[in-house]
């Protein structure tokens, strides 16, 4: 007999005497661990993909990329203002701008005019956002307050505001009071029809919900639909403020003595081109001042709703 007649012989044997492998309790037979294990490589550290952390902070600020734009027009300015191409009569350079700066400082007049011009836009504020608020929550949350009040301020807000200045000067004079009730005005109908449309918005399932859990018709209003309505509030607030520092603008134009569109009248009439571009930067750089503060008092009131913020 040869020996591999005694291998193969034996081999049915050996397998007939070797144990098998019993079942645990879960009924999972153990594995065999391989005679070539797989080499694992251990790679220690952080990933540094896209958008891991490293990579975050290896990303340029983003206020560094915001200032990008703005510093690119002023040195546009400064280029064309330099080179010829724009003179003093048509805009003032750059330069002539910050010395100009430099004298109404000097004198307290730029001081006097912003603080001037902020009250106007204050007052007007509280008063439009006052009744704004008062109007959308009677017609948004009540049909029959809808039914009185919706349609005629549909109807008020397709006249334009500024149209409004001479029967305002009839009514009230040159005072204060008309430039009040423009920038007013002015606030009112974005503000309203935002939150108008955000407390209509609510989310019916929400309703049911707080319903089910046994909240009355004001814990809804107070817990539920004033909530959903504070982000589409806030979008109208932030349209507001952009739209009374713009009716400021034809408000100082009715006989002020004071504010900063007293200083651009007057230097209108002077063609200092340098006073007037001054002005536009000051209005421009106070509704920035006032939109960012909404924007905190967003990611304050927001702080329950998770956002896109961009890719």
């Amino acid at each position: 007999m040869s020996a591999a007649d005694v291998s193969a012989g034996a081999l049915p044997a050996a397998r007939a005497r070797a144990p098998r492998p019993v079942a645990p309790d879960n009924g999972v037979l153990p594995t065999r661990p391989s005679e070539h294990p797989i080499p694992v490589t251990v790679i220690t550290g952080r990933a540094t993909r896209a958008g891991g952390p490293r990579a975050r902070q290896a990303r340029v600020p983003r206020w560094v990329i915001k200032s990008i734009s703005p510093l690119l027009l002023i040195l546009l300015w400064y280029v064309l203002s330099a080179v010829g191409w724009l003179s003093a009569n048509t805009l003032a350079s750059p330069q002539r701008v910050v010395v100009k700066a430099g004298e109404l400082l000097r004198t307290g007049e730029l001081q006097e005019a912003i603080v001037a011009s902020a009250q106007r836009v204050g007052l007007g504020l509280f008063f439009g956002v006052t009744a704004a608020l008062v109007a959308a929550l009677i017609a948004g949350l009540f049909k029959v307050g809808e039914d009185i009040i919706d349609a005629p301020i549909q109807m008020l807000r397709t006249v334009p505001v500024v149209g409004l200045i001479p029967l305002l000067i009839i009514w009230f004079g040159i005072g204060d009071q008309p430039k009040l009730i423009l920038i007013a005005l002015g606030v009112f109908f974005p503000l309203y029809l935002n939150l108008f449309a955000g407390i209509r918005g609510t989310d019916p399932a929400l309703i049911e919900a707080g319903r089910t859990l046994g909240l009355r018709k004001l814990g809804l209003i107070r817990h539920v639909i004033l909530p959903a309505a504070v982000p589409s509030g806030l979008v109208g607030l932030r349209y507001s403020i952009g739209v009374s520092w713009l009716i400021l603008v034809f408000a100082e134009t009715i006989n002020a003595t004071t504010g900063i569109g007293f200083l651009v009248n007057t230097a209108r009439e002077f063609f200092e081109t340098d006073t007037i571009v001054l002005c536009l930067v000051l209005y421009a750089l106070l509704g920035l001042l006032a939109d960012l503060i909404v924007r905190g008092l967003e990611r304050v009131l927001l702080a329950w709703r998770p956002s896109f913020t961009g890719t």
